[in-house]
């Protein structure tokens, strides 16, 4: 029989044995009833005295020793005693592993700031107080779009994608750069990861002023050498045999000339990484643009679709967007064979502006479609030579859709194509005097 089973049958024993002493003393004295009631009521205060004494010791057990009572009371306290300390065991390993992890985080090189689905701040480490001046009596519990009022910072928070970190300058008039980073876990919480990279921001800076300075220095004696090729190209003495050449020089000159074009605006667009404003763009016409560029080539594929399937226009930069637009389109020009399509889409929806270049090209392996905007990544530089690509096309189309609040999307599927899609927020649409739908093709 289990100990517990016996304490249930010693406690019944013994209120069975009060209930017999009871009427044995209401027999004596001529009562039953007195006898019985009598002996319940002192059985009944014993009761009441071994529940004061417990909950004297529950209010009182983190100095007290608890009560020495036998019976189901006692194994009760025994129950209470083994829960404090399985408690108490609990806690204390809840707090080393709160200070191991305080000393881990406070050794990190980078910050850590822990925010509730509010924003507020819960808790932050040493290396961010330091890097955002935080304050632990003052700032914990306060929203930290509050204490970071820097512009990129609050777009960032605004947008639900936080994949790519935001750069940021704390203080201004200082050259710090602050790297900041969204990660969100459990329910609605984010952990805020925070790092320094003012000397890659440096460094990034000396890289953009050479890049900039060579390609204006270089730009002069190519215009020169440009300019004698095809002098030398329409004389009417020269040698037939030395035209191919020059033919080729002169090729090989103004690819030169427009990768340094290509550099100058990426150098350009690099400068500054702010949102632009701009006025609306009208989108169909760009597109119709766009497609008669590509049916101006000497080589270009059998059809050119423009799908538009919205009237809404697009409010940005129409140098910069016209250039990003272009770009993806002479992309799937290039890499699209004479017997294949282009199609080039524009349509709106709750999640804003989307513009899609869709090709049935030769698709790029899933490898390689994360480097893409790398500047001068190319997938085959032995193709991409061949069709005069600078690999710096898809590097102006990500700094240009930066500066409009957008992103690039791609899909690929090798052998039967590839699909570059723009996505920009609702608050780039603009709405003009009148929309129609039109669907041109070649």
């Amino acid at each position: 029989m289990q100990p517990a089973t016996q304490m249930w049958w010693f406690t019944v024993g013994r209120v069975l044995t009060t209930v017999l002493v009871g009427l044995g003393a209401g027999w004596l004295l001529g009562n039953l009833w007195t006898g019985l009631a009598c002996a319940l009521a002192l059985h009944l205060g014993w009761v009441l005295a071994n529940l004061f004494r417990l909950e004297w010791w529950l209010r009182h057990r983190n100095y007290a020793d608890p009560p020495d009572v036998g019976g189901v009371w006692g194994e009760i306290i025994a129950q209470v005693v083994r829960l404090h300390r399985r408690k108490r065991f609990h806690k204390q390993r809840f707090v080393q592993l709160m200070r191991q992890l305080q000393r881990s985080t406070a050794a990190l090189p980078n910050g850590v700031v822990i925010l509730n689905a509010q924003r507020e701040i819960v808790w932050f480490n040493r290396m961010a107080g330091r890097l955002l001046e935080l304050r632990s009596t003052a700032d914990l519990g306060l929203r930290i779009d509050n204490l970071l009022r820097a512009p990129e910072f609050l777009r960032y928070l605004a947008r639900a994608d936080y994949s790519n970190p935001v750069v940021i300058r704390p203080t201004m008039g200082e050259d710090t750069y602050l790297s900041l980073q969204v990660v969100p876990y459990g329910d609605g919480q984010l952990l805020l990861l925070v790092s320094d990279v003012s000397r890659q921001m440096r460094l990034e800076a000396v890289r953009r002023d050479f890049v900039a300075n060579a390609s204006h220095e270089l730009r002069s004696p190519l215009t020169v050498i440009s300019g004698y090729l095809e002098t030398l190209g329409h004389d009417p003495a020269l040698d037939p045999e030395v035209l191919g050449p020059i033919a080729e020089m002169r090729r090989q000159a103004e690819r030169m000339t427009q990768i340094i074009r290509d550099l100058l605006e990426l150098s350009r667009l690099e400068e500054t990484d702010e949102v632009v404003g701009g006025n609306p763009v009208d989108v169909a016409a760009l597109l119709s643009l766009l497609r008669k560029d590509v049916l101006a080539r000497p080589v270009h594929p059998r059809e050119v679709r423009v799908r538009i399937d919205s009237g809404m226009q697009l409010s940005g930069d129409e140098p910069e967007i016209h250039s990003a637009f272009s770009n993806l389109v002479d992309n799937a020009a290039k890499y699209t064979p004479a017997e294949g399509s282009i199609e080039m889409r524009w349509w709106t929806d709750g999640e804003g502006g989307h513009f899609a270049v869709t090709d049935t090209g030769f698709g790029i392996p899933a490898e390689h479609i994360p480097r893409l905007t790398e500047r001068f990544y190319r997938v085959d530089a032995g193709r991409s030579r061949a069709t005069g690509g600078s690999g710096l096309g898809l590097a102006i189309v990500k700094h240009v859709l930066q500066r409009h609040g957008a992103r690039l999307e791609v899909r690929s599927t090798l052998g039967e194509g590839s699909s570059f899609t723009c996505h920009f927020p609702p608050e780039r649409l603009a709405r003009p005097a009148g929309a129609a739908l039109t669907t041109e093709t070649a």
